[in-house]
């Protein structure tokens, strides 16, 4: 007898609610086997690919590349016993439509699932994205396979990701020269035409165009100069609202992370304080270990050297490594740094962690750096390592940016911004000379860090940058 198994969307994060199908690695009729990639999923804090916890044949697919899933919907079916041939049940969906937790039995499926298990959600229902896919009937006895039966019944389930929808208007194509915009008429004329028209002291706004799509062409520029032809201004045409844009839904990682902007600039009071810094010191020292056998092959990075004298800073001022508990009334004060990094990715910013930075080295933080960049951009960053950050850097240095005033991420207490580095004027021994300067900025939360507080750690940081030598103080 055949045996089906039907996989629910399981929460591959503390407090995920829904994910977004990517793409399929299966089709109904293929054979799967136990932690085969079966499906990627888009959550509002990574792209991650699940495994399949039995082995069999898929059946069904119940979900399309491009629809939002509620956590416990179930998204796929798999025959367990594909030797048998009784009728497949419809599968019992009512997660994927009210937002209940997934049925009980769907929980026990989970548990053989490889690196997590499936947990009771309570999901927050939101419009879908999409048809949905229609449920299949049953087999039929004289079918030889149920995948037979599922193609016979439906075809193939696409496994391309659906293009991004955007909404964009056309503009109709119009006989005038000119077009009606919020910054006044703009005439269609190439550039040379613009020339002769600038050169004989022609308004090209007062013409009409005589080539295609109504542009101004020399012969109507050289008419208009010697009088040839009266001008004529045509009437203009209006163009639509919403031409030339495009709209995109808000999901995934740009939905939470402006969800946790909002949240932290209205519910953290925000303090922000500057400090420039001549980093000449570090800098030579980071030419002279280059060459150093230790570091041959690792890519040592101003960014490095910041993580360091951070981690070292925060044993003088520990509030800045704290977190404001509002339920139980209660600072928590954290004797490990758990060190985020703001990632400028295609899918967006995201802040993966650097766990027990405090007790790396600099060569152990540069590797760690370079790898978690590396992956960030490629989009593999697991969800578990974008969670429980204690303080970040931002290197706004990277884009030549000087500095600004960052956003706290939630559950952290404090966020410095690493500005560029520049060739600068500075004054040494009473003498100007050109040296190596940096800005830095301290945005940090003031119900738990006093000015004081906030001063003292920029400063000290400061201190281990200008002059890496007393880092053997701390």
């Amino acid at each position: 007898m055949p045996e089906y198994k039907t996989f629910p969307l399981p929460d591959t994060a503390e407090g995920l609610t829904e994910a977004e199908i990517l793409s399929w690695h299966v089709k109904p009729g293929d054979t799967v086997a136990v932690n085969q990639i079966i499906v990627e999923i888009e959550t509002a804090k990574a792209a991650v690919e699940l495994p399949c916890p039995w082995a069999g044949v898929v059946t069904e697919l119940h979900v399309r590349p491009g629809q939002t899933v509620d956590v416990g919907a179930p998204i796929l079916t798999i025959d367990v016993d594909p030797g048998g041939a009784a009728a497949k049940p419809t599968p019992a969906a009512p997660a994927a439509t009210n937002g209940s937790a997934p049925p009980a039995e769907a929980e026990e499926e989970m548990k053989p699932l490889v690196g997590y298990g499936s947990k009771t959600v309570t999901a927050k229902r939101r419009a879908r994205r999409g048809p949905a896919v229609p449920a299949e009937p049953a087999a039929a006895a004289a079918q030889s396979t149920v995948a037979a039966a599922f193609e016979h019944a439906r075809g193939p389930v696409p496994t391309e990701v659906e293009p991004e929808r955007t909404s964009t208007v056309t503009v109709p194509d119009t006989p005038a020269a000119l077009l009606e915009l919020p910054g006044g008429y703009v005439p269609l004329a190439k550039p040379p035409v613009r020339k002769l028209a600038k050169d004989l002291g022609v308004d090209l706004r007062s013409l009409s165009g005589s080539g295609d799509a109504g542009v101004i062409t020399r012969a109507d520029v050289e008419r208009a100069a010697t009088g040839s032809a009266e001008p004529v201004r045509p009437a203009a045409t209006q163009v639509p609202a919403g031409a030339r844009e495009r709209r995109v839904p808000i999901k995934g990682v740009r939905k939470i992370t402006a969800q946790a902007m909002v949240s932290s600039a209205f519910t953290a009071p925000h303090v922000t304080e500057f400090l420039t810094v001549d980093v000449t010191p570090m800098m030579d020292l980071r030419a002279k270990l280059k060459d150093h056998r230790d570091f041959r092959g690792v890519k040592l990075t101003p960014l490095a050297f910041c993580a360091k004298a951070l981690v070292m800073a925060v044993k003088r001022t520990p509030e800045v490594n704290s977190a404001w508990d509002e339920a139980a009334q209660e600072i928590v004060f954290k004797d490990y740094v758990h060190l985020g990094i703001a990632a400028a990715t295609p899918r967006g910013l995201i802040v993966p962690k650097i766990r027990d930075a405090e007790t790396l080295s600099l060569r152990d933080l540069a590797v760690a750096l370079e790898a978690l960049t590396t992956t960030a951009r490629e989009g593999k960053t697991p969800p578990a390592d974008m969670v429980n950050g204690t303080i970040t850097i931002t290197n706004v240095g990277v884009f030549g940016v000087d500095t600004g005033t960052p956003i706290i991420n939630p559950g952290e207490s404090a966020i410095l911004a690493f500005g560029a580095i520049r060739d600068t004027p500075w004054v040494v021994d009473g003498e100007i000379k050109i040296r190596k300067v940096c800005q830095l900025a301290l945005s940090f939360d003031h119900r738990l860090v006093d000015g004081q507080q906030g001063s003292e750690f920029l400063a000290n940081l400061g201190t281990l940058l200008a002059d890496p030598a007393l880092a053997i103080t701390y």
